[in-house]
């Protein structure tokens, strides 16, 4: 019962995650929005969660595999809060104390190292401070960050899950003499 319920965690995971990431993608190429590298390192992030959940439903692994395949997913959920909730921060600051524009990033992967890539990208720009479109008075960026939200504690749920199931041994039906 466990690897069918494990399947299903997975599989509920990887479409929400799929639904969210349709809706990035419908934001940049049907309503026209350009993404920052901040979104873009969060779209990253989500295919990567996206993914790893593809990779868990198809693979239906066992106790320790389920346990791999969530704390990795529940990794990239994190990383895309933090992401987000960056962007959300820097949202904040008066157009003064960002800077003004940002190489792309295919101009830093050919000249930057990735550490120093790492740090161009989580540097506050405008590009990225800019609120471009808003669903319920929520941001991309804040929208962006209940998704991951969501996607992890879904992700921590499955972990949790993984962690505290114990395999109970049935009583023998059978009375020896």
């Amino acid at each position: 019962m466990f690897l069918a319920c494990s399947r299903v965690m997975f599989l509920v995971a990887f479409l929400a995650s799929a639904l969210v990431l349709s809706g990035s993608l419908y934001l940049e190429y049907g309503a026209g929005l350009t993404p920052c590298l901040l979104c873009l390192m969060q779209r990253y992030l989500l295919q990567a969660f996206c993914f790893v959940n593809l990779i868990a439903y198809v693979h239906a692994p066992r106790h320790v595999g389920s346990l791999a395949y969530a704390f990795l997913a529940l990794l990239l959920a994190a990383t895309g809060a933090a992401s987000a909730t960056k962007q959300v921060l820097s949202q904040r600051f008066a157009p003064e104390q960002l800077m003004i524009c940002q190489p792309d990033l295919a101009h830093l992967w050919n000249n930057l190292s990735l550490s120093q890539i790492f740090m161009s990208v989580y540097r506050d720009t405008q590009a990225c401070a800019q609120i471009q479109w808003t669903l319920f008075d929520l941001s991309i960026p804040e929208l962006s960050l209940l998704a991951f939200l969501g996607l992890a504690m879904l992700s921590l749920f499955q972990l949790l899950r993984s962690l505290f199931f114990r395999k109970r041994s049935r009583p023998a039906t059978g009375s020896s003499s």
